[in-house]
């Protein structure tokens, strides 16, 4: 997918309006932002639950085990609802996640989780409003979301432990920021009266 912004222009902007992050951008080079295709809001949130406090190769397994209980390997939200918890449970889901994917499901189905056309029409703190309502879904579930699938170039997710621990190396020499710090640092850019 294209992300809907010029990223090397993102790029030396950031670089010009700050001598840290342009040193930063010259040491690491251009950014490799890859935005993944969005199929539908239901099925990457589905696979999000499913990879949430795991590695990345028991997610996948799990994953790879759900889908395969449906049609085609196609998860939809109705078929979801139908199937027994300890059908789900027997790919590896918690009790937590089976119930997560279920209110994911009836979240979706009742118009909560937007439909993938109505999702480009919202704003972020929308999105992050709607998503967040399904349970198992955080702030952070949902900033991924806007980052990875939707490629929206705003999105600071101030708990990420990579964000911090970047913030750190470059602002504060190694102390982890607190995402309420991360959250005024721009603050501080602010003509008087502005901020």
């Amino acid at each position: 997918m294209t992300l809907p912004f010029d990223l090397q222009l993102a790029e030396r902007h950031l670089a010009a309006s700050d001598a840290k992050l342009a040193a930063l951008i010259a040491r690491v080079g251009p950014c490799r932002l890859q935005v993944e295709a969005l199929a539908s809001p239901f099925a990457a949130l589905v696979e999000s639950i499913v990879y949430q406090q795991l590695t990345g190769k028991a997610a996948k397994t799990i994953h790879d085990r759900l889908v395969a209980l449906f049609p085609r390997r196609h998860v939809n939200p109705r078929r979801l609802l139908a199937t027994h918890h300890r059908r789900l449970r027997s790919s590896g889901l918690s009790r937590a996640k089976v119930l997560a994917l279920k209110d994911l499901a009836t979240k979706t189905l009742e118009g909560v989780v937007p439909p993938l056309p109505a999702l480009h029409t919202m704003d972020d703190e929308q999105i992050i409003a709607r998503l967040t309502a399904v349970r198992g879904v955080g702030r952070w579930t949902a900033e991924m979301l806007l980052i990875f699938r939707l490629g929206r170039p705003d999105v600071w997710p101030v708990t990420d432990y990579g964000v911090q621990k970047g913030y750190a190396r470059v602002f504060s020499r190694g102390r982890l920021p607190s995402p309420k710090l991360l959250l005024l640092w721009r603050a501080a850019e602010a003509p008087a009266g502005r901020a």
